[in-house]
């Protein structure tokens, strides 16, 4: 292989890790070292099936795609073995997962993060771990949206029964 096609290469891979960060919710930064393969293989599972990549890339080149698309902060954080999660749908599921898998296992540390499109910091992930998942959140929604109605509903029938009393 010449060296013209590594350096292309490396420059794909590079472009590829850039839009990753770019297209993602969220993404974390994760240090698996002492996950052992069943763990890891455990990990991989759950992850996959929130539809969250996990991929682990060369720190250099890691660390000239965040530069790319100017989250050159999370270069301190691309050192030692590094795990990278990018999640394109769901904001929470990365941080949710990542973090009750870190709190059975303590050889998963959490390094850093981007959260739509910003540099976030640990307690930023962890509150964000901490939310509900969509549908936890969908039904949040719902029952503020439905407290009004009801109140309104019963305040509609005191009202209808009072104009009935004063009425009769």
């Amino acid at each position: 292989m010449s060296n013209s096609n590594i350096i292309e290469q490396k420059q794909q891979l590079v472009q590829e890790i850039a839009s990753k960060f770019r297209d993602s919710q969220s993404t974390l930064l994760v240090d698996y070292r002492g996950l052992d393969v069943a763990e890891v293989t455990e990990l991989r599972k759950q992850l996959r099936e929130a539809d969250v990549e996990f991929k682990v890339y060369k720190n250099s080149m890691a660390r000239r795609a965040v530069d790319a698309v100017e989250l050159g902060e999370l270069s301190d954080t691309l050192v030692g073995p590094t795990a990278i999660a990018f999640s394109n749908e769901d904001v929470v599921a990365p941080a949710k997962i990542l973090n009750n898998f870190a709190k059975d296992h303590n050889e998963l540390e959490i390094k850093g993060g981007v959260i739509e499109g910003q540099v976030a910091s640990l307690e930023q992930i962890k509150e964000l771990a901490d939310l509900p998942n969509y549908e936890g959140m969908v039904s949040m929604l719902l029952s503020v949206l439905q407290a009004p109605i009801r109140n309104l509903a019963y305040a509609t029938q005191a009202i209808a029964e009072q104009k009935e009393e004063q009425g009769a």
